[in-house]
């Protein structure tokens, strides 16, 4: 409490007590004498009893509650349908060589099976065969191969080929007719019977 509620509490407190004290200090003013009246009896006070009237409850009737069925709606899945996978069938390109009149000569035995120009260079061309499998033979290889290929002679471009063929361990069965097709469509005709040795 701050002091002016606590002054003003004071202040009271000394008007109550300074108004109090006159009637304490007479001894006979505050004294009244008792009368004393005569008790009469009261009757005891009966109640008439008061009937209850019974209490009837109507009977609750409720009305039946339909339960509708419970319908579930079909479940139709789509059909799921896959779309056939077609395997192009592979083929290998026809070898178109000269039949032989007779017997063929074998080639003659080269010491110098060797590639005059880097088989690094053959790389990409080799490359482009490996597509061929599947497509055939076409422009880019043509404009890939042809132009590394030339200055060479019909031997020499049949070697270039096989030992680029046998560093990539390609199946030479598969890349051997290849090589001879890409040879004759460059204008390099290899030699008869000519084969890349395994």
């Amino acid at each position: 409490m701050d002091s002016t509620k606590i002054s003003a509490f004071l202040f009271l407190c000394m008007i109550f007590i300074s108004s109090a004290a006159p009637t304490l200090d007479c001894g006979s003013c505050g004294k009244h004498p008792k009368n004393k009246h005569p008790k009469t009896p009261k009757a005891p006070i009966t109640l008439p009893p008061l009937p209850v009237p019974p209490i009837v409850k109507p009977p609750v009737t409720l009305p039946p509650l339909p339960v509708p069925p419970i319908v579930k709606p079909p479940v139709t899945l789509p059909p799921v349908t896959l779309p056939p996978v077609t395997v192009p069938p592979i083929t290998v390109p026809p070898v178109t060589t000269k039949p032989p009149k007779g017997k063929p000569c074998p080639p003659p035995p080269s010491p110098k099976d060797t590639c005059p120009i880097d088989t690094l260079k053959l790389g990409a061309c080799v490359d482009l065969l490996g597509g061929l499998v599947h497509i055939g033979l076409g422009d880019p290889v043509v404009n890939q191969c042809c132009p590394v290929l030339t200055g060479l002679v019909e031997l020499e471009a049949a070697v270039c080929l096989c030992t680029t063929l046998k560093i990539k361990a390609l199946n030479l069965n598969i890349y051997v007719p290849l090589a001879l097709q890409l040879l004759v469509t460059c204008g390099k005709t290899p030699p008869p019977g000519y084969t890349c040795s395994l």
